[in-house]
């Protein structure tokens, strides 16, 4: 477990799977990566399968929901998929806890926990247009690169040379 100022990150479990299904259902979570939000059936098996870990032995899967104490209930997930030194993050809030510091704080929560590690360099990768997920990436110390994958901007930082 991580904890932060207001947010417990909490190790994935399937349990987590029925809460946040309602956190994660409305479709504008998706306008920047597409698809569309997970039945809680189908989130179930997303997170038997998160929780199973990575088939590559290189790389590890890592992660959490966010509970925010005050309301005590699960209002988001964060994630780092470790390969080698680099672990890619991704953060994501429930439309109703967003504009609150949630995403900043978990984010920073999450990337301080990764510099105890041996980790050298975390990676976000933000759409151009979403100015609040390139504003949780700032918050978290990462830097926008000129790197770019699949219409997307590389952010990172070194957490250690």
């Amino acid at each position: 477990m991580i904890s932060t100022d207001r947010l417990d990150l909490l190790p994935l479990q399937a349990e987590h799977a029925e809460e946040m299904a309602d956190v994660l259902a409305d479709p504008a979570l998706h306008t920047f990566i597409g698809g569309a939000p997970y039945s809680p059936d189908a989130l179930l098996a997303r997170y038997r399968r998160l929780v199973a870990g990575s088939p590559d032995p290189s790389e590890r899967w890592l992660n959490w929901v966010i509970r925010l104490r005050i309301e005590d209930r699960l209002v988001g997930t964060v994630q780092a998929t470790v390969a080698g030194q680099v672990a890619e993050i991704a953060w994501v809030v429930g439309t109703p806890w967003q504009g609150r510091g949630i995403a900043g704080e978990a984010a920073r929560g999450l990337v301080g926990w990764l510099a105890t590690e041996p980790v050298h360099t975390a990676v976000a990768h933000v759409h151009p247009g979403h100015h609040a997920s390139a504003a949780v990436a700032a918050s978290a110390g990462l830097t926008a690169t000129d790197v770019w994958q699949d219409g997307e901007v590389r952010w990172q930082r070194l957490l250690r040379l």
